[in-house]
């Protein structure tokens, strides 16, 4: 989703869309927020042998790098991102967090990594496949760096998959008109839906996705707060501007949107998305 943790620059714009929700220090702090809070729910099962040399693509401002670097303390992790800005603050987010960690960062586009061929055992990215115009390309040179038998993790988020009470025309209109944005800028929402078929026409085999779901109800507190509140919700907040600008809405039907997605944080609300999970290998010649 665009609760994204990849934050690529604004060079060569016409191939990479611009990160739609901008390098505020309140985005960094959302992105953080989000990493937080969903950590069991989109690290678990994903751990990497001592040794192995892990390329993160797309670390952004490093909130997953965090919790990589937790789970595979042994892993060799190689963080990679085309923004120079998100990269220091990355650097000095792990730094601070663990630093004895093996991290090394490295500035670089996605479409032309500066590594040989099957440099890598294992390739993670996080919410990077949304914010690209040509994920098939970005998923090409990443197969090329992969070790024949190597491991890929793909997570994506899916804007389709929320579903929340009370229901509200106004609310589903506000996250409709952040898919529009986002698709506009060349990215892609709605891509979690479709991680199996472009893993296989990138030529991986053993693709497996598996959906994360997120509910948060007033038994749930922290995921009302961590979740639907300060990554959701704050996620539409920041396209707002771009909204009114673009002349998708009114000030008015906006501020009724998010007003009643808010409402669905109350004692009696609900909040229900779902991210995807996709785990595959690179075939063996």
């Amino acid at each position: 989703m665009s609760t994204t943790n990849h934050t690529p620059s604004t060079q060569t714009p016409s191939t990479n869309s611009p990160y739609i929700h901008g390098y505020s220090p309140q985005e960094a702090r959302r992105l953080g927020d989000q990493a937080d809070t969903l950590a069991a729910l989109l690290h678990a099962g994903t751990a990497y042998e001592p040794g192995s040399r892990v390329l993160e693509a797309g670390c952004g401002v490093g909130a997953q790098t965090v919790h990589l670097v937790r789970s595979s303390p042994g892993a060799q992790i190689v963080a990679v991102d085309r923004s120079a800005e998100s990269l220091n603050q990355a650097r000095a987010q792990v730094t601070a967090q663990a630093p004895a960690a093996p991290v090394s960062w490295h500035h670089a586009d996605l479409r032309q990594l500066p590594f040989v061929d099957a440099s890598f055992d294992h390739v993670f990215t996080c919410f990077v496949l949304e914010h690209l115009q040509n994920p098939a390309q970005a998923l090409a040179e990443l197969r090329r760096v992969l070790r024949p038998g190597g491991t890929l993790t793909a997570i994506e988020g899916d804007h389709g998959s929320a579903l929340f009470h009370p229901a509200s025309p106004y609310a589903q209109a506000v996250i409709d008109h952040q898919v529009r944005l986002q698709s506009a800028a060349g990215g892609n929402a709605l891509i979690g839906r479709e991680l199996h078929p472009l893993l296989t026409q990138a030529g991986f085999d053993a693709i497996t996705v598996r959906p994360r779901t997120v509910y948060a109800d007033a038994s749930r507190p922290t995921l009302v707060d961590g979740f639907t509140r300060r990554t959701f919700i704050a996620m539409i907040e920041s396209v707002r501007d771009e909204a009114l600008s673009a002349g998708l809405t009114t000030t008015a039907a906006w501020n009724r949107g998010i007003t009643d997605l808010h409402r669905t944080t109350d004692p009696d609300g609900t909040f229900h998305y779902t991210f995807f999970k996709a785990t595959a290998l690179k075939p063996q010649p």
